[in-house]
């Protein structure tokens, strides 16, 4: 067992739940994130107002899953990527997992 994680902008959130379903993960979590494709203090200080966003609305899935389902995801997440006519790829990382109850 593993953990996958993957990122995506919200506006994919319906296509990354198509790809979990594709890849037999029925099991999974997911959480709003704010994205930022550059972390500079700076950047974010230099704003006029104070209230201003230098992030993407993006969303985080993961889930404890085996190596078979983790496999068919990255390759139907790799499919999808080749597809886009964005920079904002959807990325997956795997970790994992030494000890579990």
């Amino acid at each position: 067992m593993k953990l996958v994680i993957v990122t995506a902008v919200e506006e994919f959130r319906k296509d990354v739940l198509n790809l979990f379903k594709n890849a037999n993960i029925h099991n999974f979590s997911s959480s709003d994130i704010d994205g930022y494709k550059n972390g500079s203090s700076i950047l974010m200080t230099a704003g006029w107002f104070p209230g201003e966003k230098f992030s993407n609305e993006s969303r985080m899935f993961f889930s404890f899953t085996e190596d078979d389902n983790i496999d068919a995801l990255f390759q139907l997440i790799q499919e999808f990527n080749l597809t886009l006519q964005t920079s904002n790829a959807v990325r997956a990382v795997v970790v994992p997992i030494e000890r579990n109850i």
